[in-house]
């Protein structure tokens, strides 16, 4: 623990805390700052003009990173018949129907999303209070409830990201690994952050998108510049 906050604090030594930075001085900044000795997730904060306790301006969604999001994603899907042939096809890890929910039951949660065929939902209903609080419980508005479960399979592995805000309006969201390119976490920070103002809900009022802030998984953070961003419908933030 010691060494650690020793190699946080020299990586603050030369950082100026108060800096508000344009993104791509942001992004090469954490990756210079990303010292550990594994590939550290490259970790994206949003403060935003909502407060989730109102039905009305509650965000939440999925984001497509162009780059993908660097982890292996294990997907478990409820199917039946071809459907279920269809996602071992492409690549589901885990599929199943009523032996797959006596596996949760029990308490066998080996996978990162859940995607479930309409057809189902009669048995995944039931396991709401297991899955609901990971935040793993299949949704239609966030894609896991499809006929389409190939199409669900590849976005989950492909560098689908489900986002829901915090009761305190901050959105977090890992957006890549150090290893990845500047360019590439560009690009993904974009991605994610126009998906957030695509989110906006209808209740918010004033500034929408307050503050954004990067980070890795053990180095200092730093303040990102909004007007730097330039994801689409941006503009439209405040």
């Amino acid at each position: 623990m010691a060494r650690t906050g020793k190699r946080l604090k020299a990586a603050y030594a030369d950082l100026e805390t108060s800096a508000v930075l344009a993104l791509d001085a942001a992004v090469r900044t954490i990756k210079a700052k990303a010292t550990a000795k594994f590939d550290e997730t490259i970790e994206l904060a949003l403060n935003l003009g909502v407060d989730p306790r109102h039905a009305d301006q509650m965000v939440r969604g999925t984001a497509l990173l162009p780059n993908g999001t660097g982890k292996t994603v294990r997907v478990a899907v409820f199917a039946r018949g071809a459907r279920a042939e269809e996602a071992t096809a492409a690549g589901a890890d885990i599929v199943g129907a009523e032996d797959l929910a006596e596996r949760i039951q029990g308490g066998q949660i080996d996978f990162d999303r859940c995607i479930a065929s309409p057809d189902m939902m009669a048995v995944v209903g039931k396991l709401g209070k297991i899955l609901g609080p990971r935040g793993l419980m299949p949704n239609p508005k966030l894609g896991t409830v499809t006929p389409n479960v190939a199409q669900a399979i590849k976005d989950a592995k492909g560098g689908n990201v489900q986002f829901r805000v915090e009761k305190n309006g901050i959105v977090h969201a890992g957006v890549g690994k150090a290893s990845f390119s500047e360019d590439a976490l560009v690009e993904n920070i974009r991605a994610f952050v126009t998906a957030i103002n695509r989110a906006k809900p209808s209740g918010a009022k004033g500034t929408y998108l307050r503050r954004v802030s990067l980070s890795s998984t053990m180095g200092p953070g730093v303040r990102v510049d909004i007007s730097s961003i330039g994801a689409a419908d941006v503009a439209q933030a405040a």
